[in-house]
């Protein structure tokens, strides 16, 4: 059942014994690994939600293993049909290569190497996701998450390839927002969208999860006014190939 619901068998404990509280997620997946039907599970759901903001510090999900925070991100995309998602830090976590995802994790205060080498192992793991056709995916990036040095040059052209590739499958949808254009608002911070029922933020200190339609409805919203300004398919292409080719050119000249 813990497997089933992407939790350790002592975390599943607890929360039977009530010596937890679940998050709304954790209801989420216990519900799903149970096959609760859909009325009944939005009843828990229901009550679940009665706090409706979680947040959880990144200090306590590097403490019980980055690694299984991963495999329940993919458990939540897993129940996902449509993803939206905002960018405005770093390449979206789906779309990383190996050696990218390898170097964000690296930074400041840095993983120990096999928690790292599990970690960046896991993150690959959900990639699958992407081929699944039943689902779709908008991504939405900003310029400069591109032109920011993560790694050497040559990883980072790598990683441009990678979002080239990506971005010819029928089920992605992938727009840039370009630097050039006049913003709509701030790129505070990165956030997922989740079937219009569920969002998550990623802030400096905690990951924040929120169902409440007040604050979809505004992330909705948000996510729109910077796809207006995007560029797609060849437009959005050529940029990612210019700030490539750039890279390709540090390298040579390195």
């Amino acid at each position: 059942m813990a497997r089933r619901a992407v939790m350790s068998a002592g975390k599943l404990s607890k929360i039977e014994n009530g010596k937890v509280l679940p998050s709304v997620q954790d209801v989420d997946l216990i519900l799903t690994a149970l096959e609760v039907s859909g009325e009944a599970k939005e009843g828990f759901l229901a009550a679940a939600r009665a706090q409706v903001t979680e947040e959880t510090a990144w200090r306590l999900l590097r403490r019980t293993g980055p690694w299984k925070h991963q495999r329940a991100i993919r458990a939540v995309e897993a129940g996902t049909t449509e993803l939206r998602l905002f960018q405005g830090q770093l390449v979206p976590g789906l779309l990383q290569t190996p050696e990218y995802a390898a170097a964000v994790f690296a930074l400041p205060p840095a993983l120990p190497r096999e928690t790292l080498a599990r970690t960046v192992a896991a993150r690959m793991e959900r990639q699958a996701v992407l081929h699944e056709p039943d689902r779709s995916f908008v991504f939405l990036i900003c310029e400069h998450v591109l032109r920011w040095l993560i790694s050497e040059p040559t990883v980072m052209a790598l990683q441009l390839d990678r979002i080239i590739a990506v971005s010819r499958l029928p089920n992605v949808s992938l727009g840039v927002v370009p630097m050039g254009r006049r913003m709509p608002d701030f790129p505070m911070t990165c956030f997922s969208l989740h079937d219009d029922r569920l969002v998550i933020v990623e802030t400096f200190h905690a990951e924040v999860t929120t169902r409440d339609p007040k604050d979809v409805l505004l992330y909705r919203d948000t996510f729109e006014r910077f796809e207006a300004v995007a560029v797609r398919g060849d437009a959005m292409r050529a940029l990612v190939e210019r700030v490539r080719d750039g890279f390709l050119s540090q390298q040579e000249s390195g």
